[in-house]
Parts: structure tokens; C-alpha cells; sequence
């Protein structure tokens, strides 16, 4: 029998139906502040619990949502083409019940890795929603070629996800990616290192296993969630941004930041880390981001 998965962070957690299906999100902190999103990353195991030290720090200071993205943690897992625009559908939703509980001011908001394109998206919509973005680790950066395809356009490989999805083994495929073992090595692979969070490897074990659980990250696997014209979003974002990264791991080719980097809206930290930097230096990440978000 499959435990039921637990809270991921501290705080109240809150229902409601959108555009993007049911969604789940958490809320902890002071009536009164800028509100501040925080939205994890997409891969086989994701869950709210990638951004629990950022959640814990910032609710002692303003108001703090943490969103289950489409097909993660308690919001809608069901079967159905998970897409950049169901993502950033599912943003706009969240930050219509912020504005419900706090006014129509514009909010700020931290994404981790391939949710930052969601929220980069979300941003250049709806300018007004957000006052000021942190991207950690984001996606659209790596390698020489940039991504600047027709509006709206994605990475998708229909065929792959007929692949995975293929009868008698779609379900199969995603069991093994997302064995205890498989999971900890990812994570070792995030982190840069063995050293690796022990909480969060468990939860992402747990939440993998949940009813639905593979729907998602096989559109993720075959590319669906990719914006094809990220970098001509990113380039148009008016807001103040703050993009991190760490230098170990997988995830430390950010050439082409070169096509942001001499804009005035944008500031950059390279952290001594892996993908994950507030994990492993919580006090130095909470102090760049406090100090951005000020």
C-alpha cells in the first residue's frame, strides 16, 4: 500500500479549480507584505519540498505561497498534455488567489530550473502581477544556440511520448526512473555531490508514487514542457530579475546569459553549489535573494 504523501513544507495548504485543473498550493507568514510565489522545478520527482528552505525562511518575514505545479504534489495528476501554457495557466491562477487574499498588487516570485520559463512567460503577460523575479538555475541558457522558435512553440517529440506512453510500459518506464536508487543518484547529480538532502530525497521517492505520478514527467521526458522561443521571453521581461546558478553537477553551462547580462533589469550570483544553492548555503542564498526582493 502507497503512504499518503505528507505536507511538503509547514503552513496552511488550500484547493481550488482553474483553467489548469485542480490545483494545491501553500501559504504560510504575515497578513501584511509583498506576497512571494515560489514555484519548484519539472523532472520525474518534483514537488514543493525542492523549494522548502525558501518557504521556512520567508514566511517569518511576508506572506508566502508555494504552488503545486499541474501533475505534482496534491494538485491534478490526471492524463492529459502537460504544456508550457497549462503551466503558466496554472501560474495566473495562483496569482489570482494571492490577489483575492492581499489585493492586486504585483507579487514577487522565485522559479527553480524549468519552471522559470514558465514564470518568465507568466511575467510578460500579465506584467503588472509581478514586481520582482528570482530564476534559480534556469533553463534556455546552455550551449551556443538559442531558442527563438514562433510564439508560443514548444520542443515537443509527439513520437517520444508515444514511446513512453506505449501500452505495457509506459507505467514501467517511469517505476524505474523513479526507484529510490534512480532518485538519489538524480539528486547527487543536481547537487554536484554525494551530499545530498535527505528529506527532500525521501519526499520526492514518496510523491513519485502517488496515483498519476507519471503523467507529467513523461511529457517532461519527451520535451513538451520546452519553450521552443524562451530566450525571446526572457529578453523581453521589464521586471528586476536575479538569476543564480551553482558550478557542480549537471547543471553549469549558462553561456548564454550573454544575451541578458548587460541589461539594466538584470543582476547575476554564481553560488559555490549545485543547482539547488539554498540548500547548501541557505544563509548566503536568503541573504542575495532578501537583498533582491528589498
Amino acid at each position: 500500500m502507497i503512504p499518503p504523501l505528507p505536507p511538503a513544507v509547514s503552513g496552511e495548504r488550500f484547493e481550488w479549480g482553474s483553467r489548469a485543473g485542480r490545483l494545491s498550493c501553500y501559504r504560510a507568514g504575515p497578513a501584511q507584505g509583498v506576497p512571494l510565489l515560489l514555484v519548484h522545478s519539472v523532472n520525474a520527482a518534483a514537488s514543493v519540498a525542492e523549494v522548502r528552505p525558501l518557504f521556512e525562511h520567508a514566511q517569518t518575514q511576508r506572506p508566502v505561497y508555494a504552488l503545486d505545479l499541474p501533475g505534482f504534489g496534491f494538485s491534478e495528476r490526471s492524463d492529459r498534455a502537460y504544456t508550457p501554457r497549462l503551466m503558466t495557466d496554472a501560474l495566473h491562477a495562483a496569482v489570482a488567489q494571492i490577489a483575492l487574499r492581499h489585493g492586486a498588487g504585483a507579487i514577487d516570485a522565485m522559479a527553480l530550473s524549468l519552471s522559470c520559463e514558465f514564470l518568465a512567460r507568466a511575467a510578460v503577460e500579465t506584467p503588472a502581477s509581478f514586481r520582482r523575479m528570482a530564476l534559480v538555475s534556469p533553463t534556455g541558457f546552455s550551449g551556443r544556440r538559442r531558442r527563438r522558435g514562433p510564439p508560443g512553440s514548444t520542443l515537443a517529440m509527439p513520437w517520444l511520448h508515444r514511446v513512453f506512453t506505449g501500452p505495457g510500459w509506459g507505467g514501467a518506464l517511469f517505476r524505474q526512473l523513479t526507484r529510490p536508487a534512480v532518485v538519489r543518484y538524480f539528486l547527487r547529480r543536481t547537487f554536484g555531490s554525494a551530499q545530498i538532502d535527505g528529506a527532500l530525497w525521501r519526499y520526492c521517492v514518496l510523491s513519485a508514487q502517488q496515483p498519476g505520478a507519471e503523467h507529467a514527467p513523461l511529457h517532461f521526458l519527451s520535451a513538451s514542457l520546452f519553450s521552443k522561443d524562451i530566450n525571446n521571453v526572457y529578453e523581453v521581461l521589464r521586471q528586476p530579475v536575479w538569476m543564480s546558478h551553482g558550478v557542480r553537477g549537471d547543471f553549469v553551462d549558462y553561456r548564454g546569459k550573454s544575451t541578458v547580462d548587460g541589461r539594466a533589469n538584470w543582476r547575476f550570483t554564481v553560488f559555490d553549489t549545485g543547482a539547488l544553492p539554498y540548500f547548501e548555503k541557505p544563509a548566503e542564498f536568503c541573504a542575495g535573494l532578501d537583498d533582491f526582493l528589498a
